[in-house]
């Protein structure tokens, strides 16, 4: 404990340190250098900025070095900004030498801290699990190669990398020598990047090609990366999880994504299970996968997707990449077992929601396709993970997505030991009941004014009264035009008068059931056929129908009906389509008026689903009892 209090201490006065003088020593490179030096600039004074250089450079060439060298000591600070900055006070090849000089001289310190004094950085810590991760699939080529993979990777400060580099066995010569020249391209782009910034200041380059050079300069450094791991470090990792491209894409999420949520991670039980594993999770967004991404998975996880992910041509090219195991929605497919078993060999966890399709309501949808035999076939442990608060940071309803918590919480691991005794019908239900979610019993706190924007894609029906397509959302208010109630959400996604909007959706569906018998429903639509196996994309005209027996659909070139004992459910997009596969072709309806009704379409079909189920379930217990 002693000892921890004292590495704590040491840490904090090295911080506090390196950041004061930091603040220090840039105040005085801008006081002394950067601004009389622009504005000699600015005025057009080249003679005078070029004498500046000869009388003043010194001092701002150490303050470069200097703030270079600690911010890689705090970690905290990006090098960007020094860096960009020497750019726009020196000529590019003198901000290259003074950049590097100072990485080398902060990367010295750093090991000095590391070796000498066992110092430990509480901000490298903070990244180890990721940088730890990036480089599973190549320590064994050796720690050069990881450092110059880390140095290649976005988004990971120099100085974290170098207090890996630290850690290793790695002589100094080597270390220092892999770390001087490994950091060139990035500070090559950023200087550069302040050489343009300077002559757009000097007037010498129109706005326009400034931001064409960034692009350009951040587009070349992103195609060096992918050289790089692709050709040397991932080069036996193409079509898995472990691809450069996997990275890639859970880079651009995180980017896009990933900052604007609160993440909460409770997975003390993952440890529990042996890998490679099945990871099964309800599904109530569309970056699901991504937050159980950020478990503390052994390997990166694969997924199982929808197919249409994998065949339509940029994603399926993605697809391929990365090994993602993809299946037909609520249709028999063979190969999908297959692919199971061949990832879970390779030892690569699988990512399942077995939902199919996002929850409309908050409530989790019934696991339609029971997968208890097949995993009782697969003999891996069964991680089931329940995810809360995704619903309301980015509901299925609408587009907008907001910062809010969202809770990963790994419930329990059933044991492959375990999963012999349990008959396939226990598994299923134990899986159902572990997953269901109901996100109307989640207590978060939205203060957000226009929460019910979108609503009535899925609130298609009046709660209360009852009247088709006579919702609108706006702002935080759901009004009938029908019979003028307005139902106002309040910051817990509650209406006072209803309830949670799973309460609401459930008035509706009990009104959906009333119109259950004799039902028909049709609507023309413009139908977008996508290929089989990422087949050419068509389109046309026709209608659809559903009945308490079928789904058809006719147009002039097409006609078929399936039996709904072969269409267990409607998947839709709100305000958009609804969709289905058939002859391995994938069909999207846009309906030609009204496009609400796609929720009720969906919403039908599942009442047939349930009705049917029930229906079966009676006529067991009754022959049960006969016999």
């Amino acid at each position: 404990m002693e000892q921890k209090k004292r590495e704590l201490r040491l840490e904090r006065i090295v911080t506090i340190v390196a950041l004061a003088a930091i603040v220090l020593l840039f105040a005085v490179f801008l006081k002394d250098s950067l601004l009389p030096f622009l504005r000699l600039e600015l005025q057009n004074d080249l003679e005078g900025a070029n004498e500046f250089l000869r009388t003043r450079g010194f001092r701002g060439g150490a303050a470069v070095v200097l703030v270079e060298a600690l911010q890689m000591v705090v970690v905290l600070i990006p090098a960007e900004f020094i860096q960009i900055t020497s750019g726009l006070n020196y000529p590019f090849y003198l901000a290259l030498g003074l950049c590097d000089l100072g990485v080398c001289l902060g990367a010295t310190l750093i090991f000095l801290l590391v070796r000498t004094f066992r110092y430990h950085s509480s901000a490298y810590e903070k990244r180890r699990d990721r940088i730890e991760r990036l480089t599973a699939g190549v320590r064994e080529k050796g720690t050069v190669l990881i450092l110059y993979l880390l140095f290649f990777m976005p988004l990971i400060p120099f100085g974290a990398i170098c207090y890996y580099g630290s850690s290793t066995r790695l002589r100094y010569g080597r270390y220092i020598l892999t770390v001087a020249t490994g950091v060139i391209p990035s500070i090559v782009v950023s200087n550069l990047m302040g050489t343009a910034g300077m002559a757009f200041l000097r007037n010498a380059l129109p706005l326009w090609l400034l931001l064409l050079i960034i692009v350009f300069l951040a587009a070349a450094l992103f195609a060096l990366i992918l050289f790089f791991l692709h050709r040397f470090a991932f080069r036996h990792s193409d079509g898995t999880p472990d691809s450069p491209v996997y990275l890639l894409i859970f880079l651009i999420v995180r980017l896009w994504h990933g900052r604007v949520r609160h993440l909460i991670l409770e997975e003390e039980r993952l440890a529990q299970a042996e890998a490679p594993y099945i990871l099964l999770a309800n599904h109530e967004s569309f970056f699901d996968f991504f937050y159980i991404h950020q478990l503390a998975h052994p390997r990166n996880p694969n997924f199982l997707v929808n197919e249409y992910y994998t065949t339509r041509p940029v994603l399926r090219f993605l697809g391929r990449r990365i090994g993602i195991l993809s299946k037909k929605l609520f249709t028999p497919d063979l190969s999908t077992a297959m692919g199971l078993v061949r990832t879970l060999k390779k030892g690569y966890p699988v990512v399942i929601f077995p939902e199919g399709r996002l929850s409309p309501d908050g409530c989790s949808n019934p696991i339609l396709e029971k997968g208890g035999a097949l995993y009782k076939r697969l003999g891996a442990d069964l991680v089931l993970t329940k995810i809360s608060g995704a619903y309301y940071a980015g509901p299925k309803w609408r587009k907008r997505a907001y910062h809010s918590p969202v809770r990963v919480t790994v419930e329990r691991v059933v044991k492959k030991e375990e999963l012999r005794d349990l008959a396939p019908e226990e598994l299923d239900r134990l899986i159902s009941e572990t997953l269901y979610n109901d996100a109307g019993t989640w207590e978060g706190h939205y203060p957000q004014k226009d929460k019910a924007k979108g609503l009535e894609n899925i609130l298609y029906r009046c709660p209360v009264c009852g009247a088709l397509y006579s919702t609108l959302g706006a702002g935080n208010e759901l009004r009938c035009s029908a019979c003028s109630r307005v139902f106002r959400l309040d910051e817990h996604y509650r209406f006072p008068e209803l309830g949670s909007i799973s309460d609401a959706y459930r008035r509706i569906r009990e009104m959906e059931r009333e119109a259950l018998p004799g039902l028909r429903l049709q609507t023309k639509v413009r139908t977008k056929i996508h290929g089989a196996g990422g087949g050419r994309t068509r389109e046309e005209s026709g209608e659809c129908t559903l009945t308490e027996e079928a789904f058809s659909y006719r147009s002039e070139q097409t006609a078929f009906s399936i039996p709904l004992e072969k269409l267990p459910a409607l998947p839709f997009s709100c305000g958009e389509e609804f969709e289905c596969y058939y002859r391995d072709e994938l069909y999207y309806f846009y309906p030609l008026e009204e496009r609400r009704q796609v929720a009720r379409w969906a919403l039908l079909a599942d009442l047939l689903t349930q009705r049917r189920e029930r229906q079966a379930e009676e006529t067991a217990k009754a022959g049960g009892q006969k016999r």
